[in-house]
């Protein structure tokens, strides 16, 4: 299990200076991408269109919250080269 962040550790910058917190970052996109993976080889078996729609979905969502991690990653990375 992760510990907390310290006070000092939050205020010197979320991404240059907050190595657990790029550690997050990136293990939250590895697990999308398999995700995504399991979606795109539940699309490819689906014997009908109803369960490869649900996994075209599912293949849709986890994209969606890939783009939002790297959006997430970006602001983070602007706020600190604001401060």
């Amino acid at each position: 299990m992760l510990r907390p962040f310290t006070v000092d550790e939050l205020s010197r910058g979320p991404m240059d200076e907050a190595p657990e917190l790029r550690l997050l970052f990136h293990r939250l996109n590895n697990q999308l991408g398999i995700i995504l993976a399991h979606a795109e080889l539940l699309e490819s078996k689906a014997s009908d269109s109803a369960n490869r729609a649900r996994a075209a979905q599912i293949i849709s969502s986890a994209l969606e919250a890939m783009g939002t991690v790297k959006d997430i990653r970006r602001s983070a990375a602007q706020a600190d080269s604001s401060l």
